[in-house]
C-alpha cells in the first residue's frame, strides 16, 4: 500500500452501559487502522457532556485518569486521518456544540461532497463556523432546522447531505446512528446485553465482546434512547455502493462486512490475481501487513512458497519531520525490512494491494533487490487506481496518480525497477467479492473506472 493513501476515520458508539467510556476507548483501539492522527470520547450521564480530545494514538490521548473522568452511560469515540480539513487539535472529533436545544456531539466518517456548497449557505445566513471539516456542517444544519426537535431535526438533515458518511451523533439523552444512501461506508450494531453498540466495523464489537446484530442499511436512521430504538429512512435503498477499498485494503482482516470475511475476500483476491498474471518465481512476499492475505492466496493457488520476506515494524510512528525525499527513504526502512536469508539469490513474486503515487513500491522494490534479491515481479491484488476518491479516502489528483502518468503496465514496472508488473483486473475483484459483473453497483469502484455513484458538485 502507497504509504500517501490513508482513510479517513472509524467511530465507535454505545448506549445504556455503565462503563460507556471505556468500552468506547477499546472499541476506538480496535480501530486505530482507520486513523492515527487523533482520537476522541464524549461522555454523557443524561444531563452533562464529557469529553476528552487530542492529537496522536488512542493509548497516546487517553489515560486512566482521563477516561475515569469520563462518567456516563452512554458515549461516542472517533479516531482521525484529515480528508477534509487540516490536521489539527480544533478539527479532531468527535465534534462538540451547544444549540438552543441543548448539547449535540458529531462523530462521522465519510466526506461530504456537498459540504461546500451547504456551509457557503448557512455562512451567508450567519453561521460561525469553528473547524474547517465537513462535518461542522452537519451540526449546523441541525441547529438551524424548522424541526424543534432533535429526533426530528436530525432525520430530515440527513436528506440535505451527500456523499459518504457514516455517523453517530448524540445528545445528553439520545443517540442517532445513520449510513448514507449508497452505504459507501461500513456500519455495524451489536449488543452487549441491554446495551446498543455501533461500530465502523465487526473487529471493535469484538474488542469489547459485543454481539453482532446486524449491518445499518443504508440510507437508514437508528434513534436510540430509554425508550428503545426507532428506526427509519431519510433515502429509498437505490444503489449499494460500498467502498471496494474497504475490502482491498481500509478493513482489518478480522473484520465481516455485509456477510463477508475480509481475511477470505483478500486471499481469494490473491487467488485470482495468481490465475491472472503466473510468473515462475522462487518466493512469494507481501507488503505487510494488509498484503498478507493476498499474498497467502497467491502462494496457494500458485504453488510458490509464501515467506515472510518483509518484516513491519510495529513501533513505527508517522513523524513529522520534514518530508525531504531523503528522509522519504529513510522512512520506508524505518516501517519495513527486509529478510536477507529469504530473498538474496532468489525470484521474488512480490504482492501489494495497490499502487497510488508509485513512489512507495520503488523504494520496497529497491529494499528487496538490495537484500540480494535476483528478480523482482510486483503483483497487485487490485486494479490500477486511475480517479481520485471523494469519499473519505485522501488520494492524489488525477494527474498525480502513477496509472495516469504512464501508458501501460510496463512502462509502470520501470519506473519502480521491476521485472515485471500487473494489476487484477476489474472483472477479479469484483469476482473475488461475490458480485454479478452485470451488478457493479453493489460496490464503489470509482477509483477504478471513474463511475462515481453520487454528484460530485465540483464546480
Amino acid at each position: 500500500m502507497d504509504l500517501d493513501m490513508k482513510e479517513k476515520c472509524g467511530v465507535f458508539g454505545i448506549f445504556n452501559h455503565p462503563n460507556a467510556a471505556n468500552l468506547t476507548y477499546y472499541g476506538l483501539h480496535a480501530l486505530q487502522h482507520r486513523g492515527q492522527e487523533s482520537a476522541g470520547i464524549v461522555a454523557s450521564d443524561g444531563k452533562t457532556f464529557r469529553y476528552h480530545r487530542g492529537m496522536g494514538l488512542v493509548t497516546q490521548v487517553f489515560s486512566r485518569d482521563t477516561l475515569n473522568e469520563l462518567k456516563g452511560n452512554m458515549a461516542i469515540g472517533h479516531v482521525r486521518y484529515s480528508t477534509s480539513g487540516a490536521s489539527l487539535l480544533q478539527n479532531a472529533q468527535p465534534l462538540i456544540f451547544q444549540y438552543s436545544e441543548g448539547n449535540l456531539a458529531v462523530a462521522h466518517n465519510g466526506n461530504l461532497v456537498n459540504a461546500r456548497i451547504e456551509r457557503n449557505v448557512l455562512q451567508q445566513q450567519g453561521s460561525i463556523f469553528q473547524t474547517t471539516t465537513d462535518t461542522e456542517v452537519i451540526a449546523h444544519l441541525i441547529a438551524r432546522s424548522h424541526k424543534k426537535y432533535f429526533a426530528e431535526a436530525a432525520p430530515d438533515v440527513l436528506k440535505r447531505i451527500d456523499g459518504s458518511f457514516a455517523l453517530v451523533i448524540m445528545t445528553e439523552k439520545q443517540m442517532l446512528i445513520a449510513l448514507d444512501r449508497n452505504g459507501l461506508r461500513p456500519l455495524s450494531l451489536g449488543k452487549i446485553g441491554e446495551s446498543i453498540v455501533v461500530a465502523s466495523e465487526t473487529c471493535a464489537l469484538n474488542a469489547v465482546d459485543a454481539t453482532f446484530w446486524r449491518d445499518v442499511e443504508p440510507g437508514e436512521w437508528l434513534l436510540v434512547d430509554e425508550n428503545g430504538i426507532q428506526s427509519g429512512r431519510f433515502a429509498d435503498k437505490g444503489d449499494v455502493s460500498l467502498c471496494s477499498f474497504e475490502l482491498v485494503y481500509f478493513a482489518r482482516a478480522d473484520s465481516v462486512i455485509k456477510g463477508r470475511s475480509v481475511l477470505s475476500i483478500r486471499k481469494e483476491l490473491g487467488q485470482i490475481l495468481a490465475r491472472e498474471h503466473p510468473t515462475e518465481a522462487d518466493v512469494v512476499v507481501a507488503v505487510p501487513e494488509s498484503s498478507v492475505p493476498a499474498a497467502i492466496g497467491f502462494s496457494q493457488q500458485s504453488g510458490i512458497p509464501y515467506e515472510m520476506g518483509i518484516i513491519k515494524n510495529p513501533y513505527a510512528s508517522r513523524s513529522f519531520i520534514e518530508p525531504t525525499q531523503e528522509l522519504r527513504d529513510l522512512a520506508v526502512r524505518l516501517k519495513l525490512s527486509a529478510v536477507q536469508e529469504i530473498l538474496e539469490g532468489k525470484r521474488v513474486v512480490l504482492i501489494d494491494d495497490s499502487i497510488v503515487r508509485g513512489t512507495t513500491s520503488k523504494r520496497i522494490v529497491q529494499l528487496i533487490r538490495q537484500a540480494g534479491a535476483k528478480e523482482v515481479h510486483v503483483r497487485i491484488s487490485s486494479p490500477m487506481v486511475k480517479n481520485p476518491c471523494f469519499y473519505g479516502i485522501d488520494m492524489p489528483t488525477k494527474e498525480e496518480l502513477f496509472a495516469n502518468m504512464h501508458e501501460h503496465e510496463r512502462a509502470m514496472g520501470k519506473v519502480i525497477d521491476a521485472d515485471s508488473l500487473a494489476f487484477l483486473s476489474t472483472e477479479g475483484l469484483l469476482e473475488a467479492v461475490d458480485i454479478d459483473l452485470a451488478e457493479t453497483s453493489s460496490h464503489c469502484i470509482a477509483c477504478f473506472n471513474g463511475a462515481y455513484p453520487t454528484k460530485l458538485y465540483l464546480k
